[in-house]
């Protein structure tokens, strides 16, 4: 495959996210997604059309060629990894990974990245509970799947996964015992829409836009 640059890559793995997560991709999307300007966005966006890794529809909708998914797809395998090996070889924390992985899949070689898939193989979860390519909402609850936010006052769930690319958010669900395959008591959902939790590490007020990203099962792992 030909090597493309950081950016390109950046940009790529962003629009495949943003479309597995159920998202029409726009410009805008990108923009938010990646924190840059739109004008910063409009000019990778030639550049992306020019070597035909991206389409982008009379309706502004932006989608990847084949090639371009290739290449998303590639990089998003490589940060999966990475995540994994930091966690599960060398014992980093689950909230830690993601942050680091995304320094380090710019920089992994062929013959490394395909060391680590003859070790960890490609089927497993990252540490944050997530697939190689994120799930849409549909898909998460036809597999039985809830957000926090929409769980029912008094039950008790086990977290499946939570959002990753908020290391604020991550390190916050960390200190108040969220964590993947741990367990999570909702004890009163507030007419804030602040939930009164209970985890491993005691009891806790989590407000809408936290319970929002930690996606959970009903009962507890054991």
């Amino acid at each position: 495959m030909t090597e493309i640059s950081v950016s390109k890559e950046d940009y790529l793995k962003a629009v495949l996210e943003a479309e597995s997560e159920g998202e029409t991709v726009i410009s805008a999307t990108l923009a938010h997604w990646l924190s840059v300007s739109p004008a910063a966005v409009s000019m990778a966006l030639r550049r992306l059309k020019r070597d035909g890794f991206v389409e982008v529809r009379k309706d502004g909708v932006i989608r990847l060629t084949p090639s371009g998914r290739e290449a998303a797809h590639r990089t998003l395998l490589r940060h999966h990894l990475i995540e994994r090996m930091l966690a599960e070889i060398f014992g980093m924390p689950w909230y830690e990974v993601h942050d680091e992985a995304e320094r380090l899949e710019h920089a992994v070689s062929s013959a490394f990245e395909a060391r680590l898939l003859e070790k960890l193989g490609d089927t497993g979860t990252c540490p944050h509970g997530n697939a190689v390519l994120p799930e849409s909402p549909a898909r998460r609850s036809r597999r039985g799947l809830t957000t926090l936010a929409e769980s029912s006052e008094g039950g008790t769930y086990t977290v499946a996964s939570l959002y990753e690319r908020d290391p604020r958010l991550l390190r916050f669900l960390h200190e108040t015992g969220i964590a993947p395959g741990g367990p999570v008591r909702v004890l009163r959902k507030n007419y804030d829409q602040t939930l009164a939790i209970e985890t491993p590490a005691g009891s806790f007020t989590l407000g809408a836009p936290a319970a929002e990203k930690i996606w959970v099962r009903p009962g507890t792992s054991r």
